[in-house]
């Protein structure tokens, strides 16, 4: 399932683990002695396992209409089941030491608040199927972050990505609205909200992680562990933490165990996922979390009763589409089609023969006047 957590995935140079540089470790178990295809085959079986779990959860908790009061509480306590979980892992691999700002993990922790909560919101408004489409989507307002804030400048083949992108999220959307009784237009709005804040946060912490050098797991634990103060103060002032414990109180022992279910799952799928990057590359890895998606969305029609219309699934394989242009133009970054790039070259030398005839006349009448 997917998860704000995403936007945390970067790579280092693996300089900051005490294990070797050829050393491979998934969940903290090493995996170098196995070939290449036992490697893959225990990645994507993490991958799928804890994340197709993560989405389970994640619905069972949220889709509940009473849970949306208290929405913040339950995402305030999965920020400290991750910053433990996170806490933990330095402890068995490599003790933390802060390398960025904490100025810098100030800003992080609250676009993580952003994109965590109003993800987590999105779902009392809309169907998971719905919101993962969203998420799956996240390509367009990153474009539009990265050109802002980092300056980059983006190929052919991304800019007709994120246009089917857009064709293809505002038909699922539609289909939803129609099809779905619980749909609420304020989800769309939410879960967009959560997307701006996904754009924001991935630009800003690549841009930190290569400045200061930063490990993963560094980030991980400064910026839920902030975020989660940022939590406490909102919940305490505005009520919201006494409601959400009184409203857990009904049924601890389920609720809170769901709420630990989601955060374990979310944050192993994460390190199975680094994994993956390391050993396959980035773009082996997210043809995986893509498939992964596509059997998070047919599980969620299993699992959850919901009606099917076949809107959902032309419009979902245009996303998948467009997730397939964005990942080739990383190997083709200059490719365009032959009979575009023959229209271009013609309007180009077109627009030359034009320019340079207007300038002759120009010359030629400033010449008589």
């Amino acid at each position: 399932m997917t998860s704000s957590k995403e936007t945390i995935i970067k790579i280092n140079d693996g300089s900051n683990y005490r294990e070797s540089d050829n050393s491979i470790n998934i969940l903290c178990i090493d995996i170098s002695k196995y070939s290449f295809l036992v490697q893959f085959t225990l990645c994507c079986f993490f991958v799928f396992t804890f994340y197709l779990a993560y989405g389970y959860f994640l619905e069972l908790i949220f889709s509940n209409p009473e849970v949306k009061p208290v929405s913040l509480y339950i995402t305030f306590v999965q920020f400290l089941i991750t910053m433990s979980l996170s806490y933990v892992e330095s402890l068995i691999r490599n003790p933390i030491k802060r390398k960025v700002p904490v100025r810098t993990y100030a800003i992080l922790a609250a676009l993580t608040l952003g994109t965590m909560s109003l993800s987590n919101l999105a779902l009392s408004y809309l169907n998971y199927p719905t919101q993962l489409i969203f998420k799956s989507c996240k390509l367009i307002p990153v474009m539009i972050g990265s050109i802002i804030i980092l300056g980059k400048r983006y190929c052919f083949l991304d800019y007709i990505a994120a246009v089917l992108m857009c064709i293809g999220l505002t038909m699922f959307t539609l289909a939803d609205s129609k099809t779905s009784p619980n749909f609420d237009f304020i989800g769309v709005v939410v879960i967009s909200m959560a997307l701006l804040c996904d754009a924001i946060i991935g630009n800003v912490q690549e841009k930190a992680m290569k400045q200061f050098n930063a490990t993963n797991n560094e980030v991980v634990f400064y910026s839920y562990a902030i975020a989660s103060i940022y939590l406490l103060f909102i919940t305490g002032f505005s009520g919201i933490l006494t409601d959400g414990y009184n409203y857990c109180l009904m049924e601890s022992v389920t609720i809170y165990s769901n709420i630990f279910f989601l955060s374990v799952c979310g944050y192993m799928g994460l390190q199975a996922v680094l994994t993956l990057v390391r050993i396959c590359g980035a773009t082996v890895a997210v043809t995986v979390t893509t498939m992964r998606k596509a059997l998070s969305i047919i599980i969620s029609f299993l699992l959850f009763s919901k009606p099917f219309v076949f809107q959902y699934a032309w419009s979902g394989l245009l996303v998948v589409l467009a997730i397939y242009l964005n990942h080739y133009s990383k190997k083709h970054p200059h490719y365009i089609p032959k009979p575009l790039e023959k229209i271009w070259h013609y309007l180009h030398s077109y627009y030359q023969s034009e320019y340079k005839y207007l300038k002759i006349r120009s010359k030629m009448y400033t010449d008589t006047v």
